[in-house]
């Protein structure tokens, strides 16, 4: 099933069935009027909601029309919590080895940071920067969970997992060393993050949904119309469940509790490219001495998409360009 999030003026939007080749849509409000209802309560309308998505994808959904990635919101437009992980080891070390970090790990356990969640921005909005503040992207892949009890077992949390989504983690690395040096965490570093058009179920993934908790399908991630990396999620060095149980030892989860994956980065990732420009000049670092690849400049347009064995594309496309604050 895919579920999307039109504007209608207010905070929340509301709530729509997608079909399956992203082309029509028809409203859920017969079941649920916006994303946060049906994810608190899922097992209630879970069932109407795939009546909706057989009939949309039957074409026998009289109440069907034409989707528009354009007018949607964020799937979940804001939630009570977002964290964001650092489940591709590679990204760190290749970070490490550029600039001669020396950071601070606890083995076997992943890096977890608590992000904005009261404001995300739509998969095609024109994205405001305040400064360029050596802008940067990150794409990624998060999962929107139920109720999830404390200290549940990675098991019981992979079967809270919802629905899958894409994201584009804007970053803003001129604050970043500072603000980690400070020692709490990231505020300026990390404005609002752009999720695709689309949350789907797991299913919606085919084989990308994998055993072992990971998504294995490529992130495509271009440029200005250049390509710049088709990494995989198979690279997780945590499952979904793994991560989703270290954040959930001493917490409960509420229904609707965002989770992201961090940069997507695989190990050949010289020759597949990367989802973030912080890692593409790492390399050039390291293998030449020097980083070339300009950061984010007012005007870039930014691409990322996944798509399925099908070809088809799966959750839609964040594709966005970044503007000068109070001229989106």
């Amino acid at each position: 099933m895919k579920l999307a999030t039109y504007r209608n003026g207010s905070r929340d939007g509301r709530l729509l069935v997608v079909s399956r080749d992203l082309q029509r849509a028809v409203d859920a409000a017969a079941f649920a009027p916006t994303m946060q209802y049906a994810i608190e309560h899922w097992d209630a309308v879970e069932a109407g909601l795939q009546g909706l998505y057989a009939a949309l994808n039957a074409a026998e959904c009289p109440g069907a029309f034409v989707f528009e990635p354009r007018q949607c919101l964020s799937p979940l437009p804001r939630t009570h919590q977002y964290v964001d992980a650092s489940a591709f080891l590679n990204h760190g070390h290749i970070m490490e080895q550029a600039y001669d970090l020396n950071v601070k790990k606890t083995p076997g356990i992943p890096v977890l940071v608590q992000r904005q969640s009261d404001d995300f921005w739509g998969p095609c909005d024109d994205y405001p920067l305040v400064e360029a503040d050596n802008g940067d992207f990150e794409g990624e892949f998060a999962v929107i969970v139920d109720d999830t009890p404390m200290a549940s077992t990675p098991e019981v949390c992979a079967g809270k997992i919802r629905l899958v989504m894409i994201l584009n983690d804007v970053s803003m690395r001129a604050h970043l060393f500072r603000e980690l040096q400070m020692g709490f965490g990231f505020i300026n570093a990390k404005p609002a993050s752009v999720f695709g058009p689309v949350a789907v179920t797991p299913d919606e993934l085919g084989e990308g949904w994998a055993a072992d908790g990971r998504i294995h399908l490529d992130m495509q991630v271009s440029r200005n119309g250049q390509w710049f990396g088709q990494p995989n999620g198979r690279e997780m060095d945590w499952s979904f469940g793994e991560l989703l149980a270290r954040l959930a030892l001493n917490r409960n989860l509420r229904a609707g509790t965002i989770l992201g994956t961090g940069t997507v980065s695989n190990q050949a990732a010289r020759t597949v490219g990367s989802a973030c420009l912080a890692e593409k000049r790492a390399l050039e670092k390291i293998e030449t001495g020097e980083s070339v690849t300009p950061f984010l400049k007012i005007g870039d347009r930014l691409r990322f998409e996944v798509f399925g064995a099908d070809g088809r594309s799966i959750f839609g496309a964040v594709d966005h360009a970044f503007v000068p604050f109070g001229q989106q």
